[in-house]
């Protein structure tokens, strides 16, 4: 203050007193202006910190549901695996992840594939916005872990982790949202002057992770028994493999949901700006209202077809966490740009889009412990046609500075019926259907072929908690366990010995026979 002062008072005399007090008076706004947006910006950054702190939570929603989806022989596995999500995903973002996604961002309305700076966080780096972007991240590696559960090998699931956050999932990224990405609403120039609406990632992180997990899971092979019986034939109605705990699989729903409000509100970035914050609020609700939707859908819905089937209602308890979460993952996408009562719509589709792609699954013999393919693959491509549709000029207004194109009923309201919007989002779902299947199906197959992807006949009857992670995740009655555990070992390993080390599946090509061995193989006493 004193430094003003003296500044103003060299320039000017006490009898030039009305050019003293204003030079006082635009010194003291200066510093006001200045001291208030070093307050904004501190804001935003705790914001963005804080919502990203609820979206990497959302990894122990992931780690509690595949827990409890499973059976109790493979808990320490997949819960390892959530763990090394983390853990690998952190370093392989630090290292290649960020740059090929944000680096080297421009203002110009130039197109790139891939970023190329800012590797090792060298260079300028918004840290509170690298940290949100690691968790989204993290979220979208473990959204594969239920699906492949019981049957992969450690070393096998590091390797996909590492190379999915590392460099697969960063170009969809880049595509959708670097300011240099062809699909990017927040280019200069955008894709027919709207580029794709995907606000916090029904795409690239739901619909990736989903589509990776249904190439993981081509390649893998279904569980011993699943759709096999004991002589290698298709069963006539597909094995039930319950998981050990509902109560985790609930759990795990409800930190998914909670850690959602992050994911989708956090996706403003900032909240010192007024308009930010209204957005931020809308989003919100549209979350709840989804995820609420979609769970009520799925539990009616499936009541009424068990009713139909065999004449009573019955209240399935994982059809209804599914839907609810498929309604999350649809809304995703437009939760800034719809209004409340497109998103109850959106969820009750959800709902509807999720007990189909499940039958179809089973249909298919494609083996699934936590439904994640139906959910995050089919609720993430409906979420960005969802988008499409729904999209309002007022909100695309408020959340994205342009309405030039909006949802096709509100463009068949207008009187034009415009397609360009729901296009866009069609080539998006196009373009992460071909990069995700064109990557990650060899890389899966490669794995697979050099014995690093599915485990042993061995490990996978008698559990991977045994085999690799020195005894059972749960120590009740500790010296029970481990007496019928040693038993369960020497009676498999006379089972298999010298007809099944190093017999491993080969991809769906391969015989049920050798791809899926069957219980009687594993289970029969030499």
């Amino acid at each position: 203050m004193s430094n003003l002062y003296e500044t103003c008072s060299t320039q000017f005399s006490t009898d030039q007193l009305d050019s003293l007090l204003s030079c006082l008076s635009e010194g003291h706004g200066a510093a006001l202006d200045g001291a208030t947006l070093d307050i904004a910006k501190g804001l935003d950054s705790f914001y963005l910190i804080f919502a990203g702190a609820l979206v990497f939570f959302m990894q122990t929603g992931f780690a509690m549901l595949c827990a409890g989806s499973i059976r109790s022989k493979n808990v320490k596995n997949v819960l390892l695996w959530n763990l090394l999500d983390s853990c690998g995903g952190g370093i392989a973002f630090w290292i290649t992840g960020y740059a090929f996604a944000y680096g080297g961002e421009t203002s110009t309305a130039e197109w790139t594939f891939i970023g190329s700076e800012n590797f090792f966080l060298m260079g300028e780096i918004n840290h509170a916005y690298w940290f949100f972007q690691f968790a989204f991240a993290c979220a979208l590696s473990s959204i594969v872990a239920g699906t492949i559960a019981e049957r992969t090998q450690m070393k096998g699931y590091l390797f996909y982790s590492f190379f999915l956050v590392g460099f697969a999932y960063p170009i969809v990224a880049h595509a959708f949202w670097s300011t240099n990405g062809f699909l990017a609403n927040v280019n200069a120039e955008p894709l027919w002057g709207s580029g794709a609406i995907d606000f916090a990632g029904s795409g690239p992180v739901h619909m990736m992770g989903g589509l990776t997990a249904l190439m993981a899971a081509l390649v893998l092979g279904p569980r011993m028994g699943r759709f096999y019986d004991d002589d290698g034939s298709p069963l006539e109605t597909p094995a039930d493999i319950p998981g050990h705990s509902t109560p985790l699989a609930v759990l795990g729903t409800f930190a998914l949901w909670f850690g959602w409000y992050g994911f989708n509100p956090g996706s403003t970035f900032m909240v010192s700006n007024g308009n930010a914050g209204e957005v931020a609020a809308l989003v919100a609700v549209n979350t709840t209202l989804a995820a609420c939707s979609g769970a009520l859908s799925a539990m009616f819905t499936s009541t009424w077809l068990s009713y139909r089937s065999i004449g009573l209602h019955t209240y399935d308890l994982a059809y209804t966490m599914n839907g609810l979460l498929t309604g999350l993952v649809a809304i995703t996408a437009g939760c800034a740009a719809v209004e409340s009562w497109a998103a109850v719509v959106i969820g009750i589709v959800s709902g509807w889009v999720y007990l189909i792609a499940s039958k179809v699954l089973i249909k298919l013999r494609i083996d699934d412990a936590v439904d994640a393919i139906p959910v995050h693959l089919v609720g993430g491509a409906w979420g960005l046609i969802a988008a499409g549709l729904f999209s309002t000029p007022d909100l695309m207004d408020k959340a994205y500075g342009q309405s030039d194109h909006v949802g096709w009923f509100y463009e068949w309201g207008r009187g034009s019926g415009n397609f360009t919007l729901i296009g866009i989002q069609l080539i998006g779902i196009l373009f992460i259907i071909g990069w995700t299947t064109a990557l990650m199906y060899p890389f899966f197959y490669v794995l697979n072929y050099f014995g690093a992807l599915r485990v042993d006949p061995l490990e996978e009857a008698t559990g991977m908690d045994i085999s690799r992670h020195k005894g059972p995740g749960y120590n009740v009655d500790q010296s029970k366990h481990e007496n019928e555990a040693a038993e369960e070992l020497q009676k498999s390993r006379r089972s298999l010995l010298g007809n099944s080390s190093g017999r491993r599946s080969t991809g769906p090509e391969t015989s049920p026979e050798r791809a899926n061995p069957t219980a009687v193989e594993v289970e029969e006493s030499a």
